[in-house]
């Protein structure tokens, strides 16, 4: 299982270092903007924008501003026990791995979640910020992996993921979808399932609800308002669907909170 210890949005910080020390957890480094010099286990590297880089625990790492510039970075760091089912090969490796990610809006878009989901003070909140590191390590996994799947249909995997992260909360139909990469909509449907292991429709949902698990713990907006914002304008079937993927309704995720948090105070 996964293990969370922390989050961290490096922001410009002049003069930033690390020490030279073996690391007590695996990292997960993102970078946004600027250059990134480290050390790992001997080895030099610098990260730039758009880089991703796995560093595993007990590596001996130390890092530092590239040529004394500034730069932006999130940095998760966690503990993972080898009896999970399933897990990216590059998890079990026992040196770093980087990746230049071509899903890396789409990745982004989850470590900035992560970073606010981390600094809530609700007990789900624990429960999702491990759902999102799973997400983010899984379709990191994936996307090493992709070498393997044919460039076209990756290419066509990622126009479509790219503009649905951008649009999910808007109106889009399977039709839109297949003229973004010129394809019937048959063949869009099954070449993103192949690759991401969702259909359209399903990763649609998917982005909302996560997005509606945040909302339902950090406003009070109702549950007509909320199915509006998420793009759904009928609330019942936004509780259907919450429950599918949630298996219970936004009402009693919201009220099993709000139970929690108050019997601290009894």
């Amino acid at each position: 299982m996964l293990s969370l210890h922390s989050v961290n949005n490096d922001c410009f910080i002049p003069n930033w270092q690390t020490p030279l020390e073996k690391i007590p957890w695996n990292v997960l480094v993102i970078v946004l903007e600027g250059k990134v010099d480290y050390m790992i286990n001997n080895k030099r590297l610098i990260l730039e924008p758009g880089d991703i880089m796995f560093i595993p625990e007990s590596s001996y790492r130390t890092g530092k501003n590239h040529n004394h510039t500034l730069h932006q970075k999130y940095t998760v760091l966690f503990h993972l026990t080898k009896e999970m089912r399933d897990i990216p090969e590059f998890l079990t490796m026992d040196d770093f791995t980087k990746l230049q990610s071509k899903n890396f809006n789409y990745i982004k878009h989850r470590a900035e979640k992560l970073f606010m989901e981390i600094r809530g003070n609700n007990t789900c909140n624990t429960f999702i910020c491990d759902g999102i590191l799973q997400e983010l390590l899984g379709s990191i996994g994936r996307e090493l992996q992709s070498s393997q799947v044919n460039p076209m249909k990756l290419k066509y995997a990622q126009t479509i993921q790219r503009y649905i992260v951008e649009h999910y909360r808007e109106a889009i139909d399977i039709n839109q979808l297949a003229k973004l990469i010129h394809r019937s909509p048959n063949y869009t449907i099954e070449v993103f399932k192949e690759i991401t292991g969702y259909t359209p429709i399903q990763y649609i949902h998917h982005l909302r609800i996560m997005e509606g698990c945040s909302l339902l713990l950090a406003t009070d907006m109702t549950i007509d308002n909320l199915s509006n914002y998420l793009g759904y304008y009928d609330a019942s079937y936004f509780s259907r669907t919450f429950k599918k993927f949630i298996s219970m309704s936004p009402k009693e995720y919201r009220n099993q909170e709000s139970t929690v948090s108050s019997s601290e105070f009894v």
